[in-house]
């Protein structure tokens, strides 16, 4: 009775908070929060947005309109200091939910098309500034992952993971690659070769994949991205949907990046008490908790853990699980692994 007293004592959100714990599905161009754009607008906007009218770019019905909401913010980004002050905001933002390490997609594929006029070691340079200074001020560790857009196809890809090898020997920090996109137009198996040499250059190896459960990227999508040496799966909502895959998804104890929140604000999964996250924890998959674009859709890395632990009744005994997966999961060498580990396991004892 006294150990249940003491369990009912404990606030919650505010022990999920303290939690160590690691972002790691997180795109830079997704964390720009309201008051950001407000400041990017007055940089660059004839007529500056105000903070409301800021706010009401965030608000879409559907995932049409997240795509233009999201662009509508993104387009803002039209200097590398620019980058340089959403990267340095992400990361103060990021230590104060407790999140002690987080690897970063940022979106070359997007640069390399749209904005040539940003050279990217600029932006590179940019960040990289953002990241030194906000590591020494707020000790959370960033690493970046060169995310390409699918559908832009193969050639693009390649060009983007290439500069990606070429320039990580400048920038450390630079350790992996994904990619990103319509998964229909853009099929993990057609990235077999690039894959293969990006990996052989020493980058480690991320898809997002089974995002959607349509017919063609469903599980399909998730058995493409394990057969060209997916280290992490990005999403993986549709591997409910094949038993054969659950299993292998067990067996291997390869890592799924899950995004609750965002896979109901873009429509992928209907409702929170339909999402699979319980069936997968209770099917032994290696889970990790990520906010995707977080405030495109109103929650963050600790919303998330208080969303999660709420609805689906986890202990937090099973939340410390989640946060060691996360660490487990990450690309950081073995002894900061070794020492996030411990600093999960004796937190609260």
């Amino acid at each position: 009775m006294a150990k249940a007293n003491k369990l009912e004592e404990i606030d919650i959100p505010t022990w999920l908070r303290g939690l160590p714990k690691a972002e790691l599905h997180l795109h830079l161009e997704g964390t720009i929060l309201p008051e950001t754009l407000v400041e990017l607008s007055q940089r660059h906007d004839a007529t500056p947005l105000t903070l409301d009218a800021a706010r009401a770019l965030y608000i879409y019905d559907d995932f049409p309109h997240f795509l233009m909401a999201f662009k509508a913010v993104t387009e803002r980004l039209q200097t590398a200091d620019d980058f340089e002050l959403i990267a340095y905001n992400m990361i103060r933002d990021l230590a104060y939910q407790g999140v002690v390490h987080a690897e970063v997609y940022i979106s070359w594929g997007i640069l390399a098309r749209f904005k040539p006029q940003l050279p990217i070691p600029s932006v590179m340079d940019a960040i990289e500034r953002a990241r030194i200074r906000a590591e020494r001020e707020f000790g959370t560790t960033i690493l970046w992952i060169i995310d390409a857009v699918r559908h832009f196809g193969v050639e693009e890809a390649a060009h983007v993971f290439r500069l990606a090898a070429e320039l990580r020997h400048q920038y450390p920090s630079i350790i992996g690659i994904g990619i990103g996109g319509d998964e229909a137009r853009g099929p993990a198996e057609q990235f077999r070769e690039i894959y293969a040499e990006s990996r052989a250059a020493g980058l480690r190896l991320t898809v997002h994949a089974g995002e959607s459960t349509g017919p063609v990227a469903g599980p399909a999508s998730i058995w493409s991205a394990i057969n060209i040496g997916a280290e992490r799966i990005g999403h993986a909502l549709a591997a409910q949907y094949d038993a054969d895959l659950l299993t292998i998804l067990a067996e291997r104890q390869i890592p799924l990046e899950l995004n609750v929140t965002s896979n109901l604000r873009t429509g992928c999964c209907p409702a929170l008490d339909q999402h699979p996250i319980r069936e997968y924890f209770e099917s032994g998959l290696m889970l990790t908790l990520n906010s995707d674009d977080p405030p495109m859709f109103g929650s963050d890395l600790l919303s998330e853990y208080i969303l999660i632990q709420e609805a689906f009744e986890f202990s937090l005994e099973q939340m410390r699980e989640f946060a060691a997966n996360s660490i487990e999961a990450s690309f950081l060498p073995p002894d900061r692994k070794l020492k996030l580990m411990r600093d999960v396991e004796l937190y609260h004892r």
